[in-house]
């Protein structure tokens, strides 16, 4: 037994040895946030993602423990802990991984002293109350309120709160009652370790569509510069070659050359010439 667990109670060093073999059965480990999600959700996720991945609840000082018997690299993830954090072990890489728990997550009205995470916008037009204390409230939250034929409408498109700000209890009030709900609830991954590398979010949270298309350019931009430096490969020698025989027969023609694959330009050049000159005496 390690020094950091030898002299903890049997059933903390049995939650200790279990992470360490489930280290040793999945290629990565990562820590998650479970703050805020009800536990009939989280018994939802834990179920849907069982075929792929194991999810262990445990103590943080026990993560701790695990990570330092561990030692090496995984002393860097202790940092990562927060009062909230659980271990998931899987065979999936980072990207994979990170994905699949973005799309646990559903939405939630926001709690007063909660951190918007990012810009909350209340859209003007219509609403379903009527007159009454509604419009105050409203008007109190920073959002210009009228009456509209019977029902309270909003003036105006007002960001309520800016990404990072604290919500107050005015805001998170209105907020719920106009059914705007900016909070994620779902499982989040702070870090995860593949392959003695960590992953942070910021890395992890792609945006699929514009990768793809900065691919599709970068493709285009080397095929490009493929054919135009005339550096042959597999994909682009057809493409040169047939920018070369355009390029000579233009050539061939403009200098005139004889030859039997360009005379025939050479002649309806000519011939245009001809008409040209003709035109300009007539």
């Amino acid at each position: 037994m390690a020094v950091y667990t030898r002299h903890l109670p049997q059933w903390k060093q049995d939650e200790v040895e279990e992470v360490k073999k489930y280290v040793q059965e999945y290629a990565l480990i990562g820590i998650i946030d479970t703050f805020g999600i009800p536990a009939s959700q989280f018994q939802q996720i834990r179920r849907n993602l069982k075929e792929r991945a194991v999810i262990k609840v445990m103590r943080n000082t026990l993560i701790e423990h695990a990570f330092s018997d561990l030692g090496g690299v995984y002393d860097d993830l202790k940092e990562h802990i927060t009062g909230h954090s659980a271990l998931i072990f899987t065979n999936d890489n980072p990207f994979k991984l990170f994905k699949s728990l973005e799309q646990t997550k559903t939405k939630r009205a926001a709690k007063a002293g909660e951190i918007a995470p990012e810009d909350i916008v209340v859209s003007k037009g219509p609403t379903s109350f009527k007159p009454g204390p509604i419009v105050s409230e409203l008007q109190q939250a920073g959002i210009p309120a009228t009456i509209d034929g019977g029902k309270v409408k909003i003036r105006e498109t007002k960001t309520v709160v800016k990404a990072g700000e604290v919500i107050d209890r005015k805001k998170a009030g209105v907020l719920s009652k106009l059914d705007v709900k900016p909070m994620d609830v779902g499982l989040s991954l702070f870090v995860a370790l593949y392959q003695d590398e960590l992953y942070l979010p910021d890395v992890l949270g792609i945006d699929e569509t514009e990768y793809y298309n900065k691919l599709v350019l970068a493709v285009q931009q080397a095929f490009n510069l493929s054919v135009n430096a005339a550096y042959p490969t597999a994909f682009t020698m057809e493409m040169i070659l047939a920018k070369a025989f355009r390029e000579a027969r233009s050539l061939g023609i403009e200098a005139a050359i004889y030859e039997k694959d360009v005379i025939d330009g050479i002649i309806a050049k000519a011939y245009r010439q001809m008409n040209t000159i003709k035109v300009l005496v007539e």
